[in-house]
């Protein structure tokens, strides 16, 4: 499926891509205080469907990540 292919720019898949903007956009409204996992699988799926397993297997790999995949100017 396409939305499991990485992007050549950046390794991102649809989903990761997805997963994270999220995650921004909840960290934003929520001033910077944590977003729990039940919260961002709510706002997750309402743009791309996944199961719970596969959201927190994405949240693993990229927090797992060594190099930054934002930067604080990109905020």
């Amino acid at each position: 499926m396409l939305s499991d292919v990485p992007d050549a720019r950046d390794g991102l898949t649809r989903k990761e891509r997805v997963v994270l903007w999220v995650l921004q956009r909840t960290e934003r409204e929520r001033k910077g205080r944590g977003v729990r996992a039940a919260m961002l699988y709510g706002r997750v799926i309402e743009h791309v469907d996944m199961s719970i397993a596969e959201l927190m297997q994405i949240v693993e790999r990229l927090s797992s990540r060594s190099a930054p995949l934002l930067t604080r100017s990109q905020h």
